[in-house]
């Protein structure tokens, strides 16, 4: 397994009015990213910066892997959060 560092961004239906725990969906977004923690996927993640975006660190064998459990998260599809970028991390320290 590999680390990567990705950046989330917000997607079309994210409502720039409302908090990120307000949106739409929030409890089924929290919820499969608590999963994705305990699996061991996500390392670490947040909002970085103004908050617009959302920085996670991750641990999986490939960009597929990343894009496919991913996918799963609810906000993907109603179009609240989706990758910006996908990076591989060579951690020295």
């Amino acid at each position: 397994m590999a680390m990567f560092v990705l950046t989330m961004i917000n997607g079309p239906a994210y409502e720039n009015s409302r908090g990120r725990r307000e949106q739409d969906g929030w409890e089924e977004h929290a919820a499969y990213m608590d999963v994705l923690v305990k699996d061991g996927f996500v390392v670490l993640g947040g909002p970085v910066g103004d908050g617009t975006q959302v920085l996670l660190v991750v641990e999986a064998d490939d960009e597929a892997h990343i894009r496919t459990r991913l996918t799963a998260d609810p906000w993907e599809p109603m179009g609240i959060l989706r990758i910006g970028s996908i990076s591989p991390w060579t951690i020295w320290l």
